[in-house]
């Protein structure tokens, strides 16, 4: 007799969890796997809509096959890679594998929560790792049998932009949102269309897009598909850095106005804000998602670190320098500035968001590593996703 089906229940969760060094070296070692390499699949009539790279080149993605009881579920996973918010600097990124997929590798190793290893468990069999139970590796290996997507990142605007930009001879295509449309798309031909529960999720830049289209691909398979998002390490905050200065601010408002992001983003929000560019912030945004949403993040975010609450332009002398470079640096006073202001005013951000939607959970954990999916097995991550 066939297992009985998993139910999609999803409570809210907000998760916080200590992991040291050692022991997320421990739970590295055991992700070792055997490769699973997948080849890309180039979308060159995605032209005839306007979706196209920022340098004019086509759209990819690519997809390994589900299988068995897996076969009509999906899991869709924007690239992550940050951004773009000018010409110069857009310019420079369509000449490399952020922005053409002429530049990019045509076969993609397949790891992680895009893994078709079975046996693959990242929770350990002893300690504080073992009591943190088995629930996250049996939701993990759940997905080795589904249609598991990654949808590469060219456009530079978190899958948002529709507009062009034009200097003599030079042409930039920032057309995110078509990228996004015709991928869905196609993928709607090989078997979406049929899905019974699908994931979307991303990690960085990716994981920010999963909030402007998590309601969107909801929409666009209809009631009867279980639809949920996740976002990795994609919770950007609107914050002062430690000179007072709001710098991503500016960063996200050029962003918007030169990708031409604002007819693309959430209209409830977009209606409560006094700037467009206010709803490239997920804490804006998040709280006019419909679909059950988790966040996974760790509060000591190194990109959020160094580019959002110590910019160079915040830290002139290089006081900052070697804390950045290295945490075990951190005079006494910097460590009492992270904890007192990013720490806390990022849990709060995120908690005081999630506070007004009932269907979504969050993970926040108190770490210093790069290494930021490692960090979700300690929490009860499995429980609270539902699946």
């Amino acid at each position: 007799m066939a297992a009985p089906r998993r139910r999609w229940v999803w409570p809210v969760a907000v998760v916080t969890a200590a992991v040291t060094a050692t022991t997320v070296a421990a739970i590295a070692a055991d992700l070792v796997q055997e490769r699973l390499t997948v080849g890309m699949t180039l979308l060159p009539d995605a032209a005839s809509t306007g979706a196209v790279c920022l340098d004019g080149s086509p759209p990819a993605y690519h997809l390994h096959r589900g299988t068995g009881a897996g076969a009509r579920s999906w899991l869709l996973q924007f690239e992550g890679g940050g951004w773009c918010n000018d010409a110069p600097s857009c310019a420079e990124r369509a000449g490399t594998r952020r922005g053409s997929t002429r530049l990019m590798t045509k076969l993609e190793v397949f790891s992680g929560i895009l893994s078709n290893n079975p046996a693959m468990n990242p929770v350990r069999r002893d300690g504080d790792l073992h009591r943190a139970n088995t629930e996250f590796a049996q939701m993990f290996t759940d997905f080795y049998n589904w249609n598991r997507a990654k949808l590469r990142y060219c456009d530079g605007g978190s899958f948002t932009g529709d507009s062009i930009y034009t200097n003599g001879s030079s042409v930039l295509y920032f057309r995110g949102q078509r990228i996004w449309d015709a991928i869905i798309t196609d993928l709607l031909r090989k078997g979406l269309a049929n899905a019974d529960k699908v994931l979307l999720s991303g990690c960085s830049a990716g994981g920010l897009a999963t909030f402007f289209h998590c309601d969107k691909l909801k929409e666009r398979l209809g009631g009867a598909v279980t639809v949920k998002c996740l976002s990795d390490a994609g919770f950007f905050l609107d914050l002062n850095d430690i000179s007072e200065n709001n710098t991503i601010r500016q960063f996200f408002s050029s962003l918007v106005s030169l990708q031409g992001v604002h007819k693309n983003l959430n209209r409830d929000c977009l209606n409560s804000s006094d700037y467009p560019y206010l709803c490239f912030f997920p804490q804006y945004a998040l709280p006019n998602i419909r679909t059950p949403y988790f966040i996974l993040n760790s509060a000591y975010d190194v990109y959020q670190f160094h580019h959002i609450f110590v910019p160079p332009s915040s830290d002139p002398r290089g006081q900052w320098s070697r804390c950045k470079l290295d945490p075990d640096a951190c005079s006494t006073s910097q460590i009492t500035t992270l904890q007192g202001s990013c720490y806390i005013e990022q849990t709060s951000a995120r908690a005081n968001a999630l506070k007004r939607i009932g269907t979504s959970g969050m993970s926040v954990t108190d770490t210093w590593t790069a290494v930021r999916s490692v960090s979700l097995f300690l929490s009860r991550f499995g429980e609270n996703l539902g699946l």
